[in-house]
């Protein structure tokens, strides 16, 4: 049977993969694997839920909140939230179990369900082991007054944007630290509709906000950090200092700087890099970054001095190499950016305030960002191999190694398969686009050729 939990929770196609029932299953059987694991002893167990803007998230978080109260927790229901808010707020409430209802950048008809154990960390792949295998099992259900209760509980988003203006002002050590910028959101018409740019004003920027009309069906259609044109396209009009852009559950950020171009998460972690490192804030000198990375962020750091470790694609991985080694800053090319000060998770919202903050305290985003080249990046996917053989089969492994001879420093080779399907995914960087795409197109045909199913 294939496992449920994917790296970022449970997820697929809302009232068919992602079903109410379902939803009440999962509740039920992570309340029990925890308790039985002793997280509930010695008290009434507490969970903090939330979701993002999808309509199917209505009815998968009352199926949640009904699983969880029905297995003996009570819960504090907040609504529309961004999923790095779930985290904060199950840590600051003390909660034992935290449960967003998203499918983060996919697209409306998708959802999904993740959770957060106490203090606002995601599950570990054993506890998420344990929830799948308990699901439909026999369980004693509770009655009387050890049924849990669903407490709506919207104030506490407030809380929420109380601490990362808090974070922005202890980062940039002002009151203000965003005055005199101005800077335009795009919202995707997602969980940061309201919270993103009210967090952005209560910092001291002049705030333009487009794309924050959710209707529980445009969420990231053709807006957000996944569709930036229309963002570049204003911040121009506008005359703005930057753009900054989430995804439907606000965990990840891309930005725009004031001439349209897009500034990725590489160029942001290297930026935060560089301000916590002269602030002696970058723990060991140390930023944490994925396999897919770009060399041009590895070189930008080596010269300022700062080690790079690199982590599995996900979020998940960047934080517990984060963890593992005591890093303060990690994250990921597609925005998704930790810093271990003030967050457990990405935070998209967390993080626009910190470039903001970068921004409006010295020079324009292009010029922070101008040492943080980004070779050009070829991707190329191939489907229907066989991903079990990527490192075994002796052709294409000489394949790879004369890539990466002919490229030399000035490039890198990365073959990586999927996790979930039968697909193997072929990258190349190299001085050039042409040169980069040539080796990758080649490659790619190695693959066709040696390892198709």
């Amino acid at each position: 049977m294939a496992r449920l939990f994917g790296t970022d929770g449970v997820r697929g196609l809302a009232n068919r993969d992602i079903t109410a029932e379902l939803a009440v299953d999962l509740a039920v059987a992570a309340a029990f694997v925890l308790a039985e694991r002793g997280e509930f002893a010695g008290h009434r167990p507490r969970a903090v839920l939330g979701r993002d803007t999808r309509v199917s998230g209505q009815f998968l978080s009352s199926a949640v909140a009904a699983g969880l109260a029905s297995a003996g927790v009570d819960v504090l229901d907040v609504g529309v939230i961004p999923t790095p808010g779930v985290a904060y707020l199950t840590a600051s409430t003390d909660a034992d179990i935290g449960v967003v209802i998203s499918a983060s950048h996919n697209p409306m008809p998708d959802n999904g369900i993740k959770f957060f154990s106490r203090g606002g960390h995601k599950l570990d792949d054993a506890v998420e082991q344990a929830i799948e295998e308990r699901l439909g099992a026999e369980w004693d259900r509770p009655t009387g007054s050890a049924v849990g209760s669903i407490s709506p509980s919207g104030d506490l988003a407030e809380d929420y944007v109380q601490h990362v203006v808090s974070a922005a002002r202890s980062f940039a050590g002002t009151d203000a630290p965003l005055a005199g910028l101005s800077i335009v959101v795009d919202a995707a018409h997602g969980a940061a509709s309201s919270i993103g740019p009210r967090a952005l004003a209560a910092a001291g920027a002049d705030v333009h906000v487009m794309n924050a009309a959710p209707d529980g069906h445009n969420i990231n259609d053709g807006v957000g950090s996944t569709h930036l044109d229309g963002l570049s396209v204003t911040v121009v009009e506008r005359g703005a200092d930057l753009g900054v852009a989430y995804d439907g559950d606000a965990d990840r950020c891309l930005a725009v700087d004031h001439t349209g171009a897009v500034v990725n998460g590489d160029a942001i972690m290297g930026l935060l890099a560089l301000a916590m490192q002269r602030s002696g804030a970058l723990y060991h000198d140390t930023l944490v970054a994925t396999l897919m990375s770009n060399l041009g962020l590895h070189r930008a750091m080596q010269a300022a001095g700062i080690a790079i470790v690199e982590s599995a694609v996900g979020d998940r991985y960047v934080l517990e190499a984060m963890r593992d080694g005591g890093f303060s800053l990690g994250g990921e090319q597609s925005g998704h950016v930790i810093v271990a000060d003030y967050a457990t998770t990405g935070d998209g919202v967390l993080t626009s305030l910190l470039v903001g903050a970068q921004v409006a305290g010295g020079e324009s985003l292009r010029d922070q960002c101008a040492s943080i080249d980004t070779l050009p990046q070829v991707l190329v996917n191939v489907p229907g191999a066989d991903r079990t053989r990527v490192y075994s089969d002796d052709a294409l492994q000489r394949a790879v190694a004369d890539a990466r001879a002919a490229l030399g420093d000035s490039g890198r080779v990365l073959l990586r398969p999927s996790g979930t399907e039968n697909l193997v995914r072929v990258m190349v960087e190299a001085t050039t686009a042409d040169d980069a795409q040539r080796h990758a197109d080649a490659l790619a045909d190695v693959v066709r050729d040696r390892l198709t199913l």
